[in-house]
């Protein structure tokens, strides 16, 4: 199972347990995902760790000094894994 991380800006837009669906953005040299809709957002993912999966499961929302984070599991393999 992959995990990715998302940063969502408002507390109570998703739960652990909540299926989501992700779109994919392009910039020039890397991917980003967003999820549906526009809840949360990820980092930049380099083009060879591309998301296959454009559905996945929340495993945990967590609240630190810098915002709200959201993490995703997808089901298929672990970055450099494959």
């Amino acid at each position: 199972m992959r995990r990715m991380d998302f940063k969502m800006e408002r507390p109570g837009q998703v739960k652990e347990g909540d299926a989501v669906t992700v779109t994919e953005g392009v910039l020039p040299s890397n991917y980003y995902y967003t999820i549906h809709p526009a809840v949360a957002m990820s980092g930049n993912i380099p083009f060879r760790d591309r998301l296959k999966s454009k559905e996945g499961t929340v495993i945990s929302v967590e609240e630190n000094t810098r915002g709200y984070y959201v993490t995703v599991e997808f089901d298929e393999p672990e970055v450099g894994k494959h």
